[in-house]
């Protein structure tokens, strides 16, 4: 059975065929550094991992490219409005200085360099695959200015005082993508009128620092004087300067499909081949309560935040990806709840079974590249059968992981368990939150605390046992009581 996913461009399920045989190259849009990401940010980038991770367990070796957007994108997302890096570094200094103050670009720099070291140690944490690269906009500018010039040059854009533009007339596939075409495009519907385009649509590729502009702190020289490029054109210039102009897969967001990844398909497609690219996967959004996860609108988690409450992130890996990519998440502390309970019970039956086999390790990948042919020939092939089944059909991870509770079930029927080894290896690889914790990866802070807590147990002190046992809890280990002995585990 081939690999199918949907497809956001043709709106259905399409088998999944790379352009070159057995390599991928990816596509996928990275975090806007103005404050740390939340969880609806990581849901999105929690599915790119894991269809990278999959596809890599299939045979196939994925070039993958995830961008650090640190420019241009705009309040609202609009053509107007304060830079949202601009904005936050202008808060940030004026906190830190305790007033005022003129703000220079390289204090803007450093402050997004920050939130980009958030951004990076949370996606550690959440145990994503390192990139093939992670280009930031503000060193792809010459690529950015390259496109533009080829754009003006065919009248897919045109020069205004305050900038350049794409217009979007011509592009008659405009809005194929979202399904806002030209003719069902409304002034002021997300789209601000402005006298200076030639039509409302028409978005921009660069802006001039000029009038409103006259402030913005981040420019650069171009052939159309100084000024910054348009949120939508980084992403084409990073994606075609490591990927090329035509690629295998691009994943985001739902917010992203428009106007950011419909504005990509008409410059990318205006400036190079097409089509830009061969499949769109995009993640349904994270809800909580009736509203959904916004910075704009405050309610928003953090990684910090789900170690506060005294989970794990890969409780959170676990609990994002437990449902299918394209269900709209409702985000609850009771479903977070089940998801370390969860996961717990799978990391016990793995230890159960007997942890990861080397000689399995040795003949992956698992499948043949496009098919579920095993190659591995191993007992417990039904359930890698069974697995891999629901995983190529449009990553279906809720079935996936129903395999797994089911192979739990089975194992305890009285099977081999060294059986399920090839099995236990597939899962892991591919959720990426089953891994076992070394004893060397306990903090020196917690082991200090179990030196206290066996201290105490051994002067029948349980009151005190009890509280140390409640702050290791609060740092993010589990203590368990085996006779005289004490076992700590990472929740």
């Amino acid at each position: 059975m081939p690999l199918r996913l949907y497809d956001t461009y043709s709106k259905k399920e399409k088998e999944f065929i790379p352009r070159k045989k057995g390599e991928v190259t990816m596509y996928t849009c990275g975090p806007t550094v103005y404050g740390r990401p939340h969880i609806g940010n990581y849901s999105s980038f929690l599915m790119a991992d894991l269809l990278r991770r999959w596809l890599e367990v299939s045979g196939y070796t994925v070039k993958h490219v995830k961008n650090i957007t640190d420019v241009g994108h705009l309040v609202a997302d609009r053509d107007g409005g304060e830079d949202k890096i601009e904005k936050q570094a202008r808060h940030v200094a004026r906190e830190r200085r305790g007033g005022g103050g003129d703000l220079t670009k390289e204090e803007v720099m450093s402050i997004a360099r920050e939130y980009e070291a958030q951004y990076l140690e949370d996606e550690k944490a959440l145990n994503m695959k390192e990139p093939f690269a992670r280009p930031r906009a503000t060193e792809t500018i010459p690529e950015m200015i390259a496109i533009i010039e080829v754009l003006l040059k065919e009248g897919h854009a045109y020069e205004t005082e305050d900038g350049v533009y794409f217009s979007v007339e011509s592009f008659p596939a405009y809005g194929k993508l979202s399904g806002n075409t030209i003719e069902n495009v409304a002034s002021g519907s997300r789209i601000e009128v402005d006298e200076k385009k030639k039509h409302p649509a028409d978005f921009a590729l660069w802006k001039k620092t000029v009038g409103s502009n006259a402030d913005h702190i981040l420019r650069w020289t171009s052939p159309w004087g100084e000024g910054f490029p348009g949120w939508h054109i980084e992403c084409s210039a990073m994606s075609r300067k490591f990927l090329g102009e035509q690629i295998d897969l691009h994943t985001g967001g739902e917010d992203n499909i428009f106007p950011h990844h419909e504005c990509e398909i008409a410059q990318s497609e205006c400036s190079g081949k097409k089509p830009f690219v061969r499949l769109w996967l995009h993640k349904r959004r994270i809800d909580l309560g009736s509203e959904k996860m916004s910075k704009s609108l405050g309610n928003v988690l953090t990684i910090p935040d789900i170690l506060a409450m005294g989970f794990s992130p890969l409780d959170l890996r676990y609990y994002l990806l437990s449902v299918h990519y394209r269900t709209q998440l409702k985000f609850t502390k009771k479903g977070l709840e089940d998801a370390h309970k969860a996961r717990r019970r799978v990391m016990e039956w793995m230890e159960e079974v007997g942890g990861e086999d080397r000689e399995e390790k040795k003949r992956r990948p698992a499948f043949a590249p496009g098919s579920q042919e095993l190659r591995t020939g191993r007992g417990g092939d039904e359930w890698q059968q069974k697995f891999a089944y629901a995983m190529y059909s449009d990553l279906n991870t809720p079935g996936a992981l129903g395999v797994v509770f089911e192979a739990m079930a089975a194992s305890r029927k009285g099977k081999e368990l060294g059986s399920y080894r090839a099995f236990l290896s597939l899962v892991r690889e591919t959720f990426g939150c089953f891994e076992p914790e070394s004893a060397g990866s306990i903090p020196g802070t917690v082991m200090e605390l179990l030196e206290q807590r066996k201290a105490a147990r051994a002067k029948k002190d349980f009151a005190a046992s009890d509280r140390l046992r409640d702050e290791i809890r609060t740092l993010g280990y589990e203590v368990r009581d085996e006779g005289k002995e004490q076992t700590v585990k990472k929740l």
